[in-house]
């Protein structure tokens, strides 16, 4: 059996995913403006999210899942970047937090990793 703390990032991956259909204007906000279709992007997204923190619980679908979540972290890099340099992406938040979220991504990039060796 998995350890809890892989439960825990997949619900959260799970809640983050149905964010973007509870608040997806939210999402379009901090959504980068050379990205098309930005209301489509947030739905497709928010579904990927969902599908890849299910596919954490299941042994057969856990490296994938792993994987899957990475290449999201890394692709979700460029919502951090372009919230730094637009003022109605950043939503009001203070500079210092934005910054650290670029961090966070990587560290949430290893917290999936490190449950490769499972």
């Amino acid at each position: 059996m998995a350890p809890w703390h892989l439960y825990l990032m997949a619900g959260i991956y799970v809640l983050a995913g149905f964010m973007h259909f509870i608040k997806p204007r939210m999402y379009e906000r901090i959504m980068p403006n050379y990205l098309p279709f930005p209301k489509t992007l947030v739905y497709l997204s928010g579904i990927v999210e969902i599908v890849l923190g299910f596919a954490l619980c299941f042994e057969a679908t856990r490296t994938l899942a792993i994987f899957g979540i990475i290449l999201m972290l890394a692709a979700f890099l460029s919502v951090h970047f372009y919230m730094l340099t637009d003022k109605k992406a950043a939503m009001g938040l203070p500079k210092w937090v934005l910054i650290l979220r670029i961090p966070l991504q990587f560290g949430l990039m290893y917290w999936a990793y490190s449950y490769t060796l499972l």
